[in-house]
């Protein structure tokens, strides 16, 4: 059933309408209402490593990816890294101290170049005030994001670390607006700070499953070949 909310990816040739139209939230708005939101949209480019915003900065803006990647974590004092999400095109972040005006609770960081759209609160609230479908449309959201990350606590307390991989490649190609052909944008630094696990660890992993075949390593990214394989890894983890 969630497969039929995915967001379909933006492009970055694509104008105002087609790329909020294609977000669930707002596939329900009559004409009128999302002209207004393209009125309120404005869009901004980051480059990859660019900081969009930190944690504990004010929730004034709502973000909707064009292009790009975008990476949610937090980092401590000394280096250490953790990641709890990436945002592909055509999905939206930020929206949780839009909602309650309160500080932001992770870093959203350019993963690679990027291309957004920025909505700003007030103008926000101005239309959800106005469109009563909008804010059943943000109900169902905020539970998918609930569930995400249960399914991520879940994922890093598994036991086995080819499992806790499997199923982190597995949620990966299936989140909305993933590629069609599961290329997932993503270094092994950053996998183990989504898992808690060291890089040689994860490293070690992937090489073992690329000889088998059933994944593709490239520089930055990660291609599952054999999803049935990885799919039944990730089941048997959880028995």
């Amino acid at each position: 059933m969630l497969q039929d909310n995915k967001p379909t990816a933006a492009r970055s040739s694509g104008d105002k309408t087609n790329v909020l139209r294609n977000h669930p939230l707002f596939r329900d708005l009559g004409t009128e209402a999302l002209d207004q939101l393209c009125h309120y949209a404005k869009k901004r480019t980051f480059k990859r490593g660019v900081t969009i915003f930190a944690k504990g900065d004010p929730g004034q803006s709502l973000f909707f990816i064009i292009s790009g990647t975008v990476k949610i974590g937090v980092s401590s004092a000394d280096g250490r890294g953790a990641i709890f999400n990436m945002v592909d095109a055509g999905e939206m972040f930020g929206e949780i101290a839009v909602l309650d005006g309160l500080a932001r609770t992770a870093d959203a960081i350019a993963n690679s170049d990027c291309e957004l759209f920025v909505i700003d609160r007030r103008d926000f609230f101005s239309l959800l005030a106005s469109q009563p479908v909008l804010a059943t449309k943000l109900i169902e959201l905020l539970c998918v994001r609930l569930r995400w990350i249960s399914d991520h606590v879940e994922q890093v307390i598994f036991p086995d670390l080819s499992g806790k991989l499997a199923k982190a490649l597995i949620r990966l190609i299936d989140r909305p607006g993933a590629a069609v052909d599961r290329k997932i944008t993503i270094t092994q630094q950053e996998i183990g700070e989504m898992l808690g696990l060291s890089r040689e660890s994860v490293n070690k992993q992937l090489h073992e499953w690329a000889d088998r075949k059933l994944v593709r390593l490239q520089r930055g990214s990660i291609t599952v070949i054999d999803v049935d394989s990885l799919r039944n890894m990730a089941e048997r983890s959880q028995d």
